[in-house]
């Protein structure tokens, strides 16, 4: 089980959570439960870090204290039992020395590296995990808590969004919690975080808590993943865009992973592929409304009869990038140029496509990453053979139609650019993955929920 920062939200959702997994074990499950960051905080420590090289020692004191203010109040409110709450208490206090030490470090260097950036936020899993411990205890579970590091996930030191070294993670894993699980104790431990085979701290990288969830499933075999979040699963549209959005009882691995990548924030792509190997089920479920089992993401495609396409999701924070020239028609290694380019920079491209006349690539990029892209293709092309031109536009988004039952199916298309396009809408660039599940296409930002909303309506998602 996965609780995410929604689900740990307040001493209310804490105390929710720690219920859930009290009720799975007395129904004789096997469990071991992974948290994130309490909300904001990864953001919040990421912010220190950056300011830290500004050298003010005053700052960092007054951030850590209060973080531990925070930190202890929800303790208090959670744990009743004072003997449980004085060992809480002094394992946040040891974890905060660490987290001012290492920032009193970078203060003092005046230098930030990747390597110290993913220490600093490893403390968010850290320090929520000691909380919900503690509350378990007080619950007559056997509970102990542990970094990604102690629970065995080892990876490369690809600080920032670090990959898992699979085979050393399976043997570790299964070395450390099995014999936990086995002996009726109930492991706690800190998402996003792991260790390298040197022993340094390094973290998973965006919806890294999953991950960690999704890693320690595939080591032990799980027979599933339970993702607890504050929303009910994943669903045919954004409901604050799409007022008749409906959840997804069911959906493939490939299917999740594609609105992963266009959108939808349940899960992140990366942490399906651990469980996609193993075949073991991820469900997706609110903490706070049960009433509904969420969404079952399993291997099988299910595809009735008539539903071509199962969601329509929203990348807004996008840019879009346009390298043209007619010296590119015919000329070997300009995709692999601007590509390469772009890798180098650690840049990741969302969505490309490229005219049949050579003449012109368009892809997609995050927002934030537009003027370093810029920069990179400015310094890399401009003056060479490759291209004459490079145009770029932010006030777009990125529309997605997606579903299995699109594979083999004619038509699709046609109905997806017709619906939108007598909502007066207009296409700036197309793209569709060799796999067909999916048919992606930039509007401008401002049509963006009308698209969404057109095509809700001519697949009659509101009906599945």
């Amino acid at each position: 089980m996965k609780f995410g920062g929604p689900s740990l939200v307040d001493t209310h959702a804490i105390s929710r959570a720690v219920r859930i997994v009290a009720e799975y074990q007395l129904k004789g499950h096997r469990l071991v439960i992974v948290v994130s960051a309490f909300p904001n905080v990864t953001a919040e420590l990421a912010s220190i870090s950056e300011r830290a090289i500004e050298g003010n020692l005053e700052m960092i004191n007054e951030f850590v204290e209060q973080q531990m203010k925070n930190y202890i109040s929800t303790a208090k409110e959670c744990i009743r039992d004072q003997g449980i709450l004085h060992k809480v208490v002094d394992e946040l206090n040891e974890n905060s020395l660490e987290m001012r030490g290492i920032l009193r470090s970078i203060a003092r260097l005046r230098e930030l590296t990747p390597r110290s950036k993913d220490f600093v936020l490893s403390f968010g899993g850290r320090l929520a995990a000691p909380i919900l411990c503690g509350a378990a205890a007080e619950l007559g579970l056997k509970s102990e808590w542990l970094t990604g590091g102690d629970a065995g996930i080892t990876t490369d030191e690809n600080f920032g969004e670090a990959n898992p070294l699979m085979d050393i993670t399976i043997r570790k894993v299964r070395t450390k919690l099995e014999p936990m699980v086995n002996e009726g104790k109930l492991p706690i431990v800190a998402g996003y975080g792991a260790t390298s085979p040197h022993g340094a701290t390094t973290t998973l990288g965006r919806g890294g808590s999953d991950y960690t969830a999704t890693l320690i499933a595939a080591s032990l075999d799980a027979d599933e993943v339970l993702i607890w979040k504050d929303v009910q699963g994943l669903m045919t549209a954004d409901a604050q865009i799409e007022p008749n959005a409906r959840l997804l009882h069911r959906i493939s691995y490939a299917e999740a992973s594609e609105m992963a990548h266009f959108g939808a924030k349940a899960i992140h792509p990366r942490a399906l592929q651990p469980v996609m190997d193993k075949q073991i089920p991820v469900r997706i479920r609110s903490s706070f409304d049960r009433t509904t089992e969420g969404t079952l993401v399993a291997g099988d495609r299910e595809v009735k009869t008539g539903a071509v396409v199962k969601t329509v999701t929203l990348v807004s924070t996008v840019a879009m990038i346009s390298v043209t020239g007619a010296e590119m028609v015919g000329l070997p290694g300009v995709a692999a140029k601007v590509f390469r380019l772009l890798g180098d920079t650690g840049i990741n491209i969302l969505m490309i496509s490229q005219s049949s006349s050579e003449a012109g690539i368009s892809f997609v990029v995050p927002r934030e990453k537009l003027q370093q892209t810029k920069n990179a293709l400015g310094l890399g092309l401009i003056g060479t053979e490759f291209a004459k031109n490079i145009a770029s536009e932010d006030d777009v988004c990125v529309v997605a139609a997606i579903g299995a039952g699109m594979k083999g199916t004619p038509g699709v298309a046609a109905r997806v650019f017709k619906a939108v396009a007598e909502k007066g809408v207009n296409v700036r660039m197309i793209a569709q993955g060799s796999s067909e599940l999916n048919i992606s296409f930039i509007v401008a930002e401002k049509d963006g929920p009308k698209a969404i909303q057109a095509l809700h309506e001519e697949f009659k998602l509101s009906q599945i």
